[in-house]
């Protein structure tokens, strides 16, 4: 944007149009994890499986990770203003619809809605405050930002239990239209509309064939357990989509002059290795996340109130390393902060892989907030190190597909753990039972063999039951232990980043979501 068109769109009311873009900034983190500890009511509201109720927060961070690229172009083409309130407006009315859903087509149907629409918010407000503030309080802006970013681990899982608890699951969506209302207002007040391009172009060809593969992957990912993978023509037709999507996206991205994706991006070692880093991030957090809500009010039977007070910490462990951290950047060497990072993400996962659902309240908070406190660690000089060598015209475009690695992460590695969770939860339960025959000589004991007598019926019941459990524990324990191994499996990559001649501290509001 010129500095001439910045001039222009400055707003009216600079503290006032800063509250109503981070209102819009902290809607959408909300919704990132606010609907996590619903997730076991809606799947009984809607009929859901365990493996498919996860769509509904894949769903999501799929179309926000497909819309997040082209949010540029939007505001090139329509203008700032119109953008950020259709996007608001949007976001909204999904969630409504997302409220009234009674079945999980729908509700997945309108939580790709509302990514689609959402994925807008964070970019915008992000520009908006950006060129409103000047270069000496764009400091201070952007940690405001960052802290708005933030809340929604934090402020998430506490207000959607609450909600749940004493209203409905429908009110972790109707909540947003309390906020999206005061929203709308401030920006139609007092926000200023910045000029359009009827030059500005989008590559259709490398935007729709990157959706439709990303698109694909997914709903091969999430169908294909259920399935039976390639034994299903539909999971062949989704394989073949996904791969010559693609493969087109590919091809037209080295051929075309001015493609969707600038290849020149992954010339740069830094921006390569951070997709990458970032994608195992991606992973890591957000996948730990889906698992700890049935572990936590199924497994040990937690109410929902109680499931969100003890995930809390995590996010609060995130913010107060992210502050941290950024007073270190240009201190210390933002490779050796990775590596903190990755250790203590790496620690908290070997920490669970030991827990039972005896496990304590403290102990599980405990290692959230270390678990958050690794994010805190690795997300700040990580975005530093990955655009730090990276030209400044190259960063609009470099921090779209940033986003969409990280995005592209999280909906995959939801998608395998859940899966890894319901296959490894039948083999267990298969290899376990194996054990348990009448001659077990465990059932001399009289005690046990009233209770879980393979005789009688309600025996029987009872006896599989424990079964299943101990199944799923050693289920989850495996899914911790795998996020634990790709966690130091990313410590070699911290040794082929390049350090630059200078790294600003304040780069990584670039691409703080």
């Amino acid at each position: 944007m010129t500095d001439s068109t910045a001039v222009e769109a400055r707003p009216i009311n600079r503290p006032a149009i800063t509250a109503c873009v981070i209102l819009a900034v902290i809607m959408q983190a909300l919704d990132t994890t606010i609907a996590n500890v619903a997730l076991p009511y809606m799947q009984g509201s809607v009929s859901a499986s365990a493996d498919q109720i996860n769509w509904v927060l894949t769903s999501y961070i799929v179309a926000a990770a497909i819309m997040t690229p082209p949010s540029g172009f939007l505001v090139n083409k329509f203008g700032r203003r119109r953008v950020l309130l259709a996007a608001v407006t949007g976001f909204v009315v999904a969630s409504v619809l997302c409220g009234l859903a009674q079945s999980l087509v729908q509700i997945v149907a309108f939580r790709l809605l509302q990514g689609f629409f959402g994925a807008a918010l964070v970019p915008v407000s992000q520009s908006i405050l950006l060129d409103i503030y000047t270069p000496e309080e764009r400091g201070s802006a952007m940690a405001l930002f960052g802290v708005s970013v933030m809340v929604g681990p934090v402020l998430g899982p506490v207000i959607g239990g609450w909600l749940t608890d004493h209203y409905s699951w429908r009110w972790v969506f109707y909540i947003n239209v309390p906020i999206g209302a005061i929203a709308f207002a401030g920006i139609s007040f007092f926000l200023r509309e910045t000029k359009t391009s009827a030059a500005a172009r989008l590559d259709w060809v490398g935007f729709g064939s990157l959706s439709i593969a990303i698109a694909a992957m997914q709903v091969f990912l999430d169908r294909g357990a259920q399935l039976d993978w390639f034994s299903s023509f539909e999971i062949l037709i989704e394989a073949v989509v996904a791969v010559s999507a693609f493969y087109v996206f590919l091809v037209h991205t080295f051929t075309a002059d001015d493609s969707f994706v600038n290849p020149k991006l992954f010339l740069d070692r830094n921006f390569t290795v951070g997709m990458l880093f970032i994608f195992i991030v991606g992973i890591t957090y957000l996948a730990s996340l889906a698992l700890m809500t049935p572990y936590l009010q199924t497994l040990m039977g937690y109410p929902v109130v109680t499931a969100g007070l003890v995930m809390g910490p995590r996010g609060i462990g995130t913010m107060v390393c992210m502050f941290l951290v950024g007073r270190l950047i240009g201190r210390i060497d933002t490779r050796v902060l990775l590596v903190i990072g990755l250790l203590l993400t790496a620690w908290a996962l070997y920490d669970m892989t030991g827990w039972t659902p005896d496990v304590s309240q403290w102990t599980i908070a405990v290692t959230g907030f270390i678990q958050g406190a690794g994010l805190g660690f690795l997300f700040v000089p990580l975005t530093t190190v990955t655009f730090a060598t990276l030209a400044p015209e190259q960063r609009p475009d470099a921090t779209g597909l940033y986003n969409l690695s990280r995005n592209v992460g999280s909906s995959v590695g939801i998608s395998v753990v859940s899966y890894l969770l319901t296959r490894n939860g039948q083999i267990n339960h298969a290899i376990i039972g194996s054990h348990v025959t009448g001659v077990n000589p465990g059932f001399r004991n009289s005690v046990i063999a009233h209770a879980w007598s393979p005789w009688t019926a309600s025996g029987r019941a009872a006896l599989d039951q424990v079964i299943q459990n101990q199944a799923s524990i050693i289920s989850y324990i495996d899914d911790f232990k795998l996020m634990m191994v790709l966690s130091l499996g990313a410590i070699p990559l911290v040794l082929l980043l390049r350090r630059a001649a200078s790294q600003a501290s304040s780069d990584h509001a670039m691409v703080m979501e």
